[in-house]
């Protein structure tokens, strides 16, 4: 009897699942409110450099600030520079007099802001780049960015941590971590006293995240039956969605980095108390012998799900003899995933579109600026435009293939993004929808990502592979928000990365092979056969048979 055969006799799909699912939804909000909350907490405000006796109105442009503030070639006064010296201004009687003599010809002379900054508080009472001390603008911008970079490099290297001591100890204790190390290090961050101690303790942060989801995901599909795994994770995705539009709200409410950073991990604490009646999963019980224990929560599910059970089909006799077949089962290993040619050529392509996936996605969601919307309508638009995307990919995947389907949407990223750029800075509501296409069209392929690389893989390397693709697309998130840096060197140059790769990544997925209405690999040697000429598997027939 094999574990599938157990979860059939208890029920594959219920009252226990579903509560199952409810329990699990938290950490599955609380992953976006995390992962996009730099939206909000590292906003930068318009500011310009603090001088004495400036006027107190921020918005106030008079003659003052053309004296003392030079101005850009768009127009707008200079956030990080001042004059040396006081201009006098070509319409008043002294400057009129310089003028006629010719002195005013010379480019004036401008120095970095040495007094700190002034900042516009009409949007945001306080942000990580406004704090006092820190000033995370101008020359100083890049240390903002990188506190994402670190967050993500956290999650990458939690990824790691979580998915091999979470094989050894069990998802539900690895799962209580989680919680308490998000929660306590959550805290530690809200509390910074410096920007040196708020890195550490984001970083720190991201990896306890990181838990979230790595356990989370297969404590569910564990515990599900193969027919409803699908319809349960497009169930569990909107969830995301959910945080998503949720941090609009947040954010609106709080405009404190502080408070805000405070709302989001608060919840925490009664995620931690959910976990007395979160099941720990069974087949993973099973894999290290505790029989008992399995057996325990293998009843409860059938008493949930009101499955009547014969005493004799699930005594601690018969899934004792499940146990001794699931820990037979060599532990997969990486290398596993590059041994044969077929497998090898899989997991190049599924890394690059996994990077590819997240680079974009991330890219487009941490850039809310310059859509004629505030930061607050961006993002719940962002979050909104989700669902029915969600809702293309499932009709999609079921029509037109899994492949096409995740090559489409890439493609309909890079498009969106090429296309943005092309259009005029002036045409706000054209850029506007261009973005929240290239939103929809990402968050669709991150959808699409996750059902085609898991029915591309063996059973026996399911997992593992699973492993792999995500920890090259997380190093991929990373890497998004220093993208964004390159605006530096030319504006447009960050949406040409994110849509250059995402463009790479839709070639890529049409070099896999479609899984759609094709039968689940079980082993290794099922993948390779699938790449065998249809003339050598029919020799490989009879040469079995006479083997037999």
């Amino acid at each position: 009897m094999s574990f599938e055969e157990l979860l059939e006799q208890v029920g594959g799909f219920g009252p226990f699942q579903l509560r199952n699912v409810a329990l699990l939804a938290l950490p599955r909000v609380l992953l976006p409110l995390h992962f996009l909350l730099p939206i909000f907490l590292a906003a930068v405000p318009a500011h310009r450099c603090a001088l004495p006796g400036a006027p107190a109105n921020f918005s106030h442009q008079d003659a003052w600030l053309e004296a003392y503030i030079p101005r850009e070639p768009d127009g707008m006064l200079s956030s990080c520079l001042h004059f040396a010296y006081p201009q006098a201004l070509p319409n008043t009687t002294l400057g009129e007099e310089r003028q006629s003599r010719g002195e005013l010809e010379d480019e004036p002379a401008t120095v970095p802001c040495s007094q700190g900054w002034e900042y516009d508080h009409s949007e945001f009472s306080s942000t990580t780049a406004t704090e006092s001390q820190w000033d995370l603008v101008c020359e100083q911008k890049g240390l903002n960015r990188a506190a994402s970079t670190f967050f993500f490099a956290g999650v990458l290297v939690g990824a790691m941590a979580f998915g091999y001591l979470s094989d050894r100890f069990g998802r539900r204790r690895l799962l209580l971590v989680a919680y308490v190390s998000t929660l306590v290090l959550g805290l530690a961050s809200a509390a910074s006293v410096s920007y040196v101690m708020f890195a550490i303790t984001r970083t720190l942060t991201g990896s306890a995240l990181a838990g979230f989801t790595i356990i989370v995901m297969p404590l569910e599909l564990e515990w599900l039956d193969v027919e409803h795994r699908t319809v349960a994770g497009v169930l569990s995705s909107t969830f995301w969605t959910g945080g998503v539009m949720l941090l609009a709200l947040v954010g609106y409410l709080i405009r404190d980095w502080r408070w805000l950073l405070l709302a989001v991990t608060l919840p925490c604490a009664p995620g931690i108390l959910s976990l007395w009646w979160v099941p720990e999963s069974a087949r993973w019980l099973l894999t290290q012998g505790r029989v008992k224990e399995a057996h325990r929560y293998l009843l409860h599910c059938a008493r949930l799900n009101g499955r009547p059970v014969c005493e004799d089909s699930l005594s601690q006799e018969a899934v004792s003899k499940v146990a001794a077949e699931e820990r037979v089962v060599r532990r997969p290993s990486y290398l596993d995933l590059f041994r044969t040619p077929r497998l090898r050529h899989i997991s190049l392509c599924c890394v690059v579109v996994w990077f590819g996936v997240n680079f974009s996605y991330y890219g487009l969601s941490l850039d809310v600026s310059g859509l004629g919307l505030n930061v607050y309508q961006t993002q719940l638009l962002f979050g909104a435009v989700e669902l029915p995307f969600k809702l293309l990919v499932y009709l999609s995947v079921r029509h037109a293939g899994r492949r096409l389907t995740q090559a489409g949407t890439l493609l309909g990223t890079a498009l969106a993004l090429g296309t943005r750029l092309l259009v005029s800075s002036d045409m706000k509501s054209w850029s506007t929808v261009l973005a929240v296409m290239g939103k929809g069209f990402s968050e669709a392929a991150f959808t699409t990502v996750y059902l085609f690389t898991s029915e591309l893989y063996p059973t026996v390397l399911r997992q593992t592979g699973m492993g792999l693709t995500a920890l090259v697309g997380r190093l991929g998130g990373s890497l998004a928000p220093l993208a964004a840096l390159l605006d530096g060197v030319w504006l447009s140059l960050p949406k040409l990365a994110y849509g250059g790769i995402a463009l790479l990544a839709a070639g890529t997925a049409l070099l896999l092979p479609e899984t759609r209405q094709a039968q689940l690999p079980e082993t290794i040697q099922d993948v390779e056969r699938k790449s065998a000429p249809t003339s050598l598997q029919e020799e490989e027939m009879p040469m079995k048979q006479v083997q037999n």
